[in-house]
C-alpha cells in the first residue's frame, strides 16, 4: 500500500500552463501573419510589418526569461524547496 508522503504533484499545473503560454505566445503571433501584414501604422517611419516584429523579438525574450524562472521555481517544488 503505497505511502501518502510517496504522492507526486500533479503533471500539469498552474505555473506549468503560464510556461506553456509563454512559450507557445511568440509563435502563434508570428505565424498569424494576416495581422500584422500591413503597413499602418508606422512608427517612426517603419512600417508595421517590421516593427510588430522586432518588437516580437523583445517580448519573446521577456516571455522565455519569464518561463524559465517559473520552471526553476516549479522544479524547486518539486524537489521539496532544496536550494537549485
Amino acid at each position: 500500500m503505497p505511502d501518502e508522503t510517496d504522492t507526486k504533484p500533479p503533471a500539469i499545473t498552474p505555473a506549468r500552463a503560464v510556461i506553456a503560454l509563454c512559450l507557445v505566445a511568440p509563435f502563434v503571433a508570428m505565424l498569424w501573419v494576416s495581422s500584422y501584414a500591413k503597413v499602418d501604422p508606422a512608427f517612426i517611419g517603419i512600417p508595421f510589418f517590421y516593427w510588430y516584429q522586432m518588437a516580437w523579438v523583445l517580448i519573446s525574450t521577456a516571455l522565455t526569461m519569464t518561463a524559465y524562472k517559473l520552471w526553476q521555481r516549479d522544479q524547486r517544488a518539486r524537489k521539496g524547496g532544496a536550494s537549485a
